[in-house]
Order: structure tokens, then C-alpha cells, then sequence
């Protein structure tokens, strides 16, 4: 009788030992959850602070070149997008000739203008900014690769053009490293009532890159 008593009050032991890891084991999992809830959490709140950034940074970007070249706008044919914070020259018979990358003298009266005070805004942000890139359209008239090597050459014209621009000297060796002239080719046509807009889709812009990749690379590298 004694010695069920014993066995039973044995397993009764073992079953609680068991029972206690279980509940041990538990503790420590809900520990770790709550430890990689808080990381996630914490991510996600630094995520969000780099958006948050990120929109004010092109906001206050946007605002301060349309301040700026108000006045211009409609004189030049030109538009500013606060989505990809381009300032695209939109009138082609003022740009070009056709099949042509010299630039023409009145788009060069222009450039001579816009280019300096441009830059000058650009440069109260040039931390947060990656890249410019001069972009270069055409339409689809021509073969694909050709107005691809004419795009190209385009671009490089308003590159070399502005880089000469003797009131900017002193900021040279930021152009050099900072901004780049990238020809699109008919690669990004405009449309109007699902037609193709030639004169719409020849055109050739600025387009702001910001670092905001960079900025959550480095935090998600930290995390």
C-alpha cells in the first residue's frame, strides 16, 4: 500500500517538473516575442519617420522651384511635377531642330537663366539629394536605338552646355559628382485620348533623385 502511495506520489513529482518546464519554456517564448514585437515596432516607427522625412524633403523642394520660376513657367514651356520632382522643358521647336542635338540659341538664353538659380536651390538641399538627372525624350518617330543615340546626345549638350556656364564655376566639382545626362529614347510617351502627343512626348527634364534609399539602407543595416 506504501509503495503505490510512493509511485503515485512519484509521478505526481515528475508530472509537475514537466509541467513547471512547460510553463518555463512559455515565459521565455513570450519574452522573445515581445522582444522582437518591440524591434519591429521600433522599425517600423524609423521606417515611417524616414517617409515622413522623405515627403517634406520633396514638398519643400517642389515649393521652393516653384517660387522660384513661377513667373517662367508658362514662358518657357515648362512644368514642375511634385510626384518626380522634374523640370521638364516642354516645348520642342524651342529645344532642338529636328533630328538634331545641337541646342538652339533661344533655349540656350534659357538655360543661361534657368541653370544658376536652379542650382542655387538645389544646393540648400543638397544633402538629402542623390542624383539630377537630365533626361532626354523623343517620340516615336525613328527607329528605337536611333532616338535613343539622339536622346543621348541631347542631354550631353544641356550637360556640357550648363557646366560652362561661367557663374556656376564654383560648382563644378559637385556637378560632376551629382549630376548625370540620360537619354530615354521614346522609352516614356505622352498621351493624349489614347494617341501619341509627338511634340508632347520631345521633351527634356531635370529630375531630382533623393537619397531617401540610402537613408533606410543605413537603418535597416543599424536594425
Amino acid at each position: 500500500m506504501f509503495k503505490n502511495a510512493n509511485k503515485k506520489s512519484q509521478e505526481e513529482d515528475q508530472w509537475l517538473s514537466v509541467s513547471d518546464l512547460m510553463a518555463g519554456l512559455m515565459m521565455v517564448f513570450l519574452f522573445i516575442s515581445i522582444a522582437l514585437m518591440r524591434e519591429t515596432m521600433k522599425e517600423k516607427d524609423n521606417m515611417k519617420d524616414i517617409a515622413v522625412t522623405y515627403q517634406n524633403t520633396q514638398i519643400a523642394i517642389y515649393n521652393a522651384l516653384n517660387k522660384e520660376f513661377k513667373n517662367e513657367l508658362q514662358k518657357w514651356g515648362a512644368t514642375i511635377s511634385e510626384k518626380t520632382l522634374s523640370f521638364t522643358f516642354n516645348s520642342p521647336k524651342t529645344l532642338f531642330d529636328n533630328n538634331k542635338s545641337q541646342i538652339k540659341e533661344k533655349y540656350k538664353t534659357i538655360l543661361k537663366d534657368f541653370f544658376p538659380r536652379y542650382l542655387n536651390i538645389i544646393m540648400n538641399f543638397k544633402n538629402s539629394i542623390s542624383e539630377i538627372r537630365i533626361e532626354g525624350h523623343t517620340s516615336s518617330t525613328g527607329t528605337y536605338f536611333y532616338n535613343m543615340k539622339l536622346s543621348q546626345d541631347r542631354t550631353r549638350s544641356v550637360l556640357k552646355y550648363i557646366y560652362n556656364i561661367k557663374s556656376i564655376k564654383n560648382n563644378r566639382n559637385w556637378i560632376k559628382k551629382h549630376i548625370s545626362a540620360v537619354g530615354l529614347s521614346s522609352s516614356k510617351l505622352i498621351y493624349k485620348n489614347n494617341i501619341e502627343d509627338e511634340d508632347a512626348s520631345r521633351r527634356v527634364g531635370f529630375r531630382i533623385i533623393t537619397n531617401s534609399d540610402i537613408q533606410i539602407r543605413k537603418i535597416l543595416e543599424v536594425n
